[in-house]
């Protein structure tokens, strides 16, 4: 299947382009045009019914497909590639018309083809309700505006339920987690939790990153030297670190005040103010000793494999003036904030005085202090006391408690004790995640997905979304849960491309509670 291609010859299947000119020719001879967008997985009779359903409804059925990259709905899915999906819809005898469409933003599709009628499905109605929020009233307007939405009847069935019962890729202890899961929670409360997060102020505080993919492939090995030649591709550029959880945190919550770092070397200040969501309110201190962070990673394309890095900074702590600066904005901002989240990179900005200046000011602070290749062994947990909330992986908790090869159980038990921290969650790759309690309660939760496409920026996002949870309350199991899923969409982005976003998280929950 991975190399099935769409047959261009195929008359029901045509660009996006040459649809909208089709539908706008067929409008103008008194044509009413009915639109359905899905994945269109398999087809069963719920979907039979919802095609005919649609097809009445007007004079000619238009299917529009959503691409493999925008289908955010669980492990293994879609289970056909595109043009694949394109084709088993195009095979249906009420469909005229198919069409592959890009999905990142919900409904984008509807804005440029412009239907007459937009057929929703029955199994859509009831995820929707929530999936939708994240559309004010105003873009509803917008693109609702001049397109009826009808509702088609017919009997409820759902793709994600079908799949969910005979194909899907969990392992039997990760359904057994699930069938328990779903007897303490509802997917109703579990979007009403997050939803409840939109009222949150946060303050966060760390370093910001520049991040450069270049993509190469190889040539040959050099004549003169012992290395592989490689021919330079394409480059692609992401705000990560501190500028990427403010992103991830802006999608869900009211207000995120960003504090971090730039350098007066190479600034870079006008892209990651580009590049940061409208709801982050950023405040910059420059260095004038070095440069703005950035990780170039040299990336061979054609399977995704990282060849090597290259760092830009200067790692010495702040200090002097600069240092004061910080400090003193933190004093005078912090207590407007629910929460303070500290994402320590060991990069030379969160310095003793900064840290403490968080810790006196009263909030609840979390935090997040990552190893890397530019600080191993240098930049633990350990620095830090009495935070609510501590994120890391296995890796960062070993390296902080001298533990090699002691149980996860037993470490994250004694590192919750040693820095006195109420909440800790340690992720651990292919093994999920685990989490202890104020109470001393451990939870352990597994992964919702195999496929991985990148790692770097997967922590960061487990971070944004696990530190503003905990602080709102919510149990230390509910939380995990969220995170893992969170986790399983933030591998499946290329970097910091994009962030994950809440309506994602919901339609991935809303599956996997299915």
């Amino acid at each position: 299947m991975a190399g099935y291609k769409l047959n261009p010859k195929h008359p029901k299947i045509l660009l996006v382009s040459d649809l909208i000119a089709k539908v706008r020719e067929l409008q103008a001879g008194g044509k009413k045009v009915v639109l359905s967008l899905g994945v269109y997985d398999i087809i069963h009779p719920g979907i039979v019914m919802h095609l005919e359903d649609a097809k009445a409804l007007g004079d000619v059925l238009v299917v529009a497909v959503v691409k493999d990259k925008d289908v955010k709905l669980g492990p293994g899915r879609p289970i056909f590639p595109e043009e694949m999906r394109a084709v088993i819809a195009a095979t249906c005898s009420q469909v005229d018309y198919v069409c592959l469409v890009d999905d990142e933003i919900t409904y984008e599709c509807l804005k440029t083809i412009k239907p007459d009628i937009f057929a929703k499905g029955q199994s859509y109605r009831a995820s929707q309700r929530n999936i939708d929020e994240k559309l004010s009233e105003a873009e509803k307007s917008l693109l609702f505006g001049q397109v009826d939405i009808r509702q088609t009847s017919g009997i409820s069935f759902s793709s994600s339920n079908v799949i969910n019962s005979f194909l899907d890729d969990y392992p039997p202890e990760t359904k057994r987690y699930l069938g328990d899961f779903k007897r303490k929670y509802s997917f109703e409360q579990i979007a009403k939790a997050i939803d409840d997060l939109k009222d949150m102020k946060v303050l966060l505080v760390g370093d910001g990153i520049i991040d450069e993919y270049f993509y190469t492939t190889p040539l040959g090995r050099s004549s003169k030297a012992n290395l592989v030649v490689n021919k330079y591709l394409s480059q692609e550029i992401f705000a990560g670190g501190a500028f990427a959880i403010a992103n991830h945190i802006a999608g869900f919550c009211k207000e995120v005040h960003l504090v971090s770092l730039l350098g007066s070397h190479d600034s870079r200040e006008e892209f990651v103010s580009r590049n940061l969501k409208p709801g982050v309110n950023a405040k910059f201190f420059t260095r004038a000793d070095g440069p703005t962070i950035i990780k170039k990673r040299y990336i061979q394309q054609q399977n995704n494999q990282k060849l090597f890095e290259v760092n830009y900074l200067n790692d010495e702590y702040v200090k002097g003036d600069l240092e004061s600066k910080i400090v003193s904005h933190i004093k005078e901002t912090a207590k407007g904030y629910d929460v303070v989240l500290i994402s320590d990179f060991g990069h030379g900005f969160i310095t003793q005085k900064i840290y403490e200046a968080v810790k006196e000011s009263g909030v609840r602070f979390g935090i997040n202090t990552q190893s890397n290749g530019a600080n191993t062994g240098y930049n633990l947990i350990t620095k830090y006391s009495n935070p609510f909330f501590v994120c890391l992986d296995e890796g960062e908790v070993r390296l902080a408690s001298q533990d090699k090869f002691g149980s996860v159980d037993d470490i994250i038990k004694k590192m919750s004790k040693v820095i006195n921290a109420a909440n800790v969650i340690v992720t651990m790759s292919k093994r999920g995640s685990i989490g202890i309690n104020e109470k001393r309660e451990l939870s352990s939760t597994p992964i919702f997905t195999s496929k991985v496409v990148d790692t770097v920026g997967a922590g960061d996002a487990f971070f944004a979304y696990t530190a503003p949870c905990l602080a709102s309350g919510l149990p230390m199991e509910l939380v995990s849960f969220i995170g893992n899923v969170v986790g399983a969409l933030a591998v499946q982005i290329v970097g910091n491309k994009k962030s994950v976003e809440k309506h994602e998280l919901l339609e991935f929950i809303h599956t996997i509670m299915k």
